[in-house]
Parts: C-alpha cells; structure tokens; sequence
C-alpha cells in the first residue's frame, strides 16, 4: 500500500478512477500492515509509559497509611499482647485472638486458619499496621464466636533438682551458727505448695509434680513426664521449672522469670510421613511462636504475682529469655522461675523461713490462676492435639 500511495501522480489517478466500493475493498484489503504498524507503536507507547511508571515509583515511592497500633487498640477496646524482643504479638477482642510477627505476610486467626496481611512493622520501636490491617482485624472482630473453648487441661509442677544434685548452696549465720541452704530443699518445698494449692484450686483439672521427695530425675525424664500427658481436644497444659539462683556476686538479689529465647527453633508438632513438609515448617513455627507468646503471658502474670506477695522483701529482676534445657524441650508453653540468690546471705535466710516460702508459692499460683482465667475467658489461642 505504502508503495502505490508514494507511486505520484499515477497513483494519484488511479485512486482517481477507483469507484467508493472498490476504495472501500481496496483499504480493508491492504490495511493490515497499517493496522500491524499501529499496534506496534502502541505496544511502544505502554511499554514506555509503564518504564516512566516505575522510575517515578523508585524515585517517589508511596507510603501506605499505616498507625500506631497499640494505640489504635486503645481505641478499639482491643487487648493487645506485644513482646518486642520477639517481635510476636497477639490482638484479642470479642472472643477471637489474631496472632502476628512483624515482617511476617501471614496471620493466624483463633489458631485455625491463616489470612495473608501486610506485614506490620517496627520503627523508632513503635509497632505499627496498615490500614488494611485494621479493617481486616476490625472485620473478623466482629464476627461470630463458633462457641468451641479450649481449656488448660493440665498443670505441671517441676521443682529443680534433688537426690544427689543439691542445686546451688549458701549459707547463712544465726544466732552464732552457720546454716546452709540447698536450692534442692526450697524447691521441693515450693513445689509442693505450689501443687497443693493448684490440686484445691483446679480439681477439674490434672496438676502433675515431677518429684514430690529428694529424688533425682534427669533433665531428659523431667520433660519426658511433661511430654506424656494425653490431653483432651481442645485442651492446653502449661509448665513451670521452679529454681534457685546463685552468682558469684555476694550482692546479686531477687526473683526472675525465664521463657525460652525467640531464636531458637524447636520442633513442637508431631510430623505426619505423608503431611506435606514445607507446610509443616510453616505451622510448626507458628505454632511455636503461640508457645512463646503464651509463655511470655505466663512470665509476665507469676512476675506480678510474686511482687505482689515478696516485692517489699526481695527485688524483681524482670522476665528474661534463655536456651534452658527443661524449657526448650517441653512441647508446651513452658517458664521457669528462679526465686531468689542463695547466695546471697539475707535472701538464704528469707529463702530458709517456711513463712516467706508460702509468699513464694502464693505468687507463682496467683500468676498461673491469672494465666489460666486469661486463656479459658478468651477460648485459648493454643491447640496443642493437632
């Protein structure tokens, strides 16, 4: 076509001489070299349109709105369980919990069922979401509950040591004698308590204590009586390791709670032979950072517990994360507790009189009682049977 219109004045007369039927024909004939040359500028034109699209989202990226959003829950009503050294947190209204890691893409909700979010992050340490986020949370918060409710099923009481490993040892002086103190005997002693109140308190509820004398167990068959326990669906159990400390430093005093350390990686979930491995990665990880959340809550409560009982009388030193060996290989959400320096020679003493022992158990029990009302009034977040 190109050739016969660039043909001059002969291709000028002969269009001349072409009736409008035939010019008709004549174009819709010879047109689709044209038609081809079109698109292909017009593929040129996107391509090049989409390019400059880009460079200018490069050079001027756009911000998704995002908020504040421990504050937002403030507004909402909403309770919100946040540990930053983890960076897992756990949102809580109207009977549903949303579970989340910052940076992650994926939230688990009641401990079901996945939902794909934008990630929620963290900066100048405040945590803070998208606002498609909010409206996805608002939007399951407002939903029904299915009535299903889970339980702690089981308690497990472990006190540290006995038999032939004594723990630590201290000693202080009275009325001229010297007496010592071994952390195996405060433990047990606790320990009893502790189970003595939690038998009266919970009778629907299965409350095992791993040494109940001066016997020595393994760290490995301490976890193995844990790991035992068959519990019911939709049932939950909890473990508390009850210690004493000791430092080389005569001053070094007070109480401290322990959660197994967010790094390290554990398996939690039992592997099915034909379950798919890739996804099992994912839930065992997710089902393992429920554990440590959980278990932070749990930290948290029997902290509170304590000073509230022995505060005016020993220092709290705050919740701390560590590798511990009974800790990191019970399959469940675990603590453990070390409840002052024998040591140190006021606190051997307070530690040697039964008296400031029932404050001890009192708020270690008052700290689990509160973890247990948490879980069964918001339906648990932990499904440990699947």
């Amino acid at each position: 076509m190109w050739q016969l219109l660039n043909n001059g004045k002969e291709s000028a007369n002969y269009l001349t001489s072409v009736k409008k039927t035939d010019l008709k024909y004549f174009f819709q004939k010879e047109s689709p070299s044209l038609e081809k040359f079109r698109e292909k500028k017009r593929k040129c034109f996107f391509k090049f349109f989409y390019a400059l699209q880009v460079i200018f989202l490069f050079l001027f990226p756009v911000k998704a709105f995002s908020v504040d959003l421990i504050a937002e829950a403030a507004k909402t009503g909403t309770v919100i369980y946040w540990d930053p050294l983890a960076e897992s947190g756990l949102l809580e209204r109207n009977g549903h919990q949303i579970s989340f890691h910052a940076g992650d893409n994926v939230a688990i909700l009641d401990n079901r069922r996945l939902i794909l979010i934008e990630p929620l992050s963290v900066k100048d340490g405040i945590l803070t979401a998208s606002q498609k986020f909010m409206l996805q949370a608002e939007k399951f918060f407002q939903t029904e509950t299915d009535g299903t409710s889970f339980r702690i099923g089981a308690v497990i009481v472990d006190p540290g040591h006995g038999g032939k490993d004594p723990g630590a040892i201290g000693t202080f002086t009275s009325n001229g004698k010297k007496i010592t103190v071994r952390e195996k005997d405060i433990t047990l002693a606790v320990g009893k308590m502790l189970y003595s109140h939690l038998k009266s308190g919970y009778p629907d509820k299965e409350i095992f204590l791993t040494r109940s004398s001066d016997k020595f167990l393994s760290l490995g068959e301490r976890t193995d009586i844990a790991n035992s326990i068959n519990l019911k669906e939709n049932e939950a159990a909890v473990y508390i390791s009850i210690h004493a400390n000791a430092s080389l430093d005569k001053k070094a005093s007070g109480y401290e709670v322990w959660y197994l350390r967010p790094e390290y990686r554990r398996t939690v979930l039992t592997s099915d032979d034909d379950q798919d491995k890739s996804l099992f990665t994912v839930l065992n990880s997710m089902m393992e950072e429920e554990y440590t959340t959980e278990s932070i809550l749990i930290a948290k409560f029997i902290m509170d517990g304590l000073q509230a009982q022995v505060g005016n009388k020993s220092m709290a030193r705050g919740i701390k994360a560590d590798e511990w060996f009974v800790v990191r290989n019970a399959k469940m959400p675990s603590v453990l507790s070390e409840i002052g320096f024998v040591t140190n020679e006021n606190e051997a003493r307070l530690l040697n009189d039964k008296e400031y022992l029932k404050k001890i158990a009192n708020g270690i029990y008052n700290g689990l009682s509160a973890f247990i009302i948490h879980f069964e009034r918001s339906r648990g977040f932990t499904k440990t049977n699947e």
